[in-house]
């Protein structure tokens, strides 16, 4: 280039080369500029215009509204109902899970279409409210999951469906109208207990139409006694169940210290007595399918609270857990009581669910049961970082 230029400038023809040059530019010009316009619009290049961002994936919302990573806290009421009621987990188990994991997703549905105009203003980010669901598909996907629910239950017998009628209505009777009601904690404390004496009706043995009088009679004693026999665990996971409700009912504003300093002090009440030794205890009455018609009842199958040094290691260390989880989230929560932290505090006691149920399944003396459910834990952990559970 250089000796051309050099050659114009003494042959005297400047203007040449600076009309090429011109010429250059400008095509130039027009390429960036039609390159950089089809980048934008997406005709010539990938990018996508700036004023039409990429619409999120259809399954990252439907997984946001159903929190389905605190779907793991649920099988884990089933297995620990089965086993304060002094029952090893059946076909009966497996359906109660599946019914809990239905009836809950159908909460979670509920519950934002329920909030779909508070969210506008608080949280605008949701499904609901971002556009990316619509509300009547949330409806509907609340009314499907509640009959798919119903169902399996019934496959379980007559007992574990009326256990699941009664978690449906409350559950329904919350999302409508009771969570903004001075009842609502202890309505969203009631639905966890009755999941937890699902797990114990359902693994017990149904009666039909075409059982006997006497066997039904036996059955129903049975049934009673295995619901009176899980009761307390039920009743404790409850109380987890209340705390954690009362602390989210600040989770959006925040501004509440004696919330979750309330909730602390249940948690450490709670994780107290669960590693409490229960005296006195029995087991229910179990009734074999020979002995069944006649009503006789077999032995005890083992006490209610642990008794060898393996179960009662396990036992403090679930419990442990189960503060660990919980209690510092809490803590930071009434130390400071922003939307963020209480959020956290919320998130916390959803997850430590899963190591009470575990210590409650231990403490009814079915180690193996506690174990499987705190294999939950490290799915639990992973799933949250990339969906939250609140």
């Amino acid at each position: 280039m250089r000796p051309l230029r050099l050659f114009a400038t003494l042959t005297g023809v400047p203007a040449l080369v600076a009309a090429r040059s011109t010429r250059s530019a400008r095509s130039a010009g027009r390429t960036r500029s039609v390159s950089s316009s089809d980048s934008l619009s997406g005709v010539g290049g990938t990018a996508p215009a700036p004023d039409r961002p990429p619409a999120r994936a259809p399954l990252r919302a439907w997984a946001e509204l159903l929190r389905v990573s605190a779907l793991f806290t649920v099988p884990g009421d089933a297995l620990a109902g089965a086993a304060a009621a002094g029952r090893r987990p059946t076909r009966g188990t497996a359906l109660a899970v599946g019914a809990s994991l239905c009836l809950y997703e159908a909460g979670m549905a509920l519950n934002d279409w329920a909030d779909r105009d508070e969210d506008a203003v608080d949280r605008p980010h949701r499904p609901i409210p971002s556009g990316r669901i619509a509300p009547g598909a949330a409806l509907a996907a609340a009314g499907v999951l509640t009959a798919a629910g119903l169902t399996l239950a019934a496959r379980a017998g007559r007992p574990a469906l009326a256990v699941a009628s009664g978690l449906a209505a409350t559950v329904w009777a919350y999302d409508l109208h009771l969570k903004h009601t001075k009842a609502g904690p202890a309505a969203m404390a009631a639905a966890r207990t009755l999941d937890l004496l699902l797990g114990a009706t359902a693994t017990g043995p149904a009666t039909t139409a075409t059982t006997a009088p006497t066997a039904a009679t036996a059955t129903g004693a049975a049934e009673r006694g295995a619901t009176r026999a899980a009761l307390p665990a039920a009743l404790l996971l409850g109380a987890h169940t209340y705390s954690v409700t009362a602390v989210s009912r600040h989770e959006a504003q925040g501004g509440s210290t004696t919330v979750p300093l309330a909730a602390l002090a249940a948690t450490m009440a709670l994780g107290a007595a669960v590693v409490r030794e229960r005296r006195g205890d029995q087991s229910p009455p179990h009734f074999s399918a020979a002995g069944a018609a006649s009503g006789a009842e077999e032995p005890p199958r083992s006490p209610l609270r642990p008794q060898a040094v393996t179960d009662r290691l396990l036992l403090t260390t679930f419990a442990g857990a189960y503060l660990r989880t919980a209690a510092p989230p809490l803590l930071h929560a009434a130390l400071n009581p922003s939307p963020p932290l209480t959020q956290r505090a919320v998130g916390g006691g959803i997850r430590a669910m899963i190591p009470l149920q575990a210590a409650l399944a231990v403490r009814a003396g079915a180690p193996l049961g506690g174990l499987a459910v705190m294999g939950l834990v490290p799915l639990a952990r992973t799933l949250a970082r990339k969906v939250s559970p609140t």
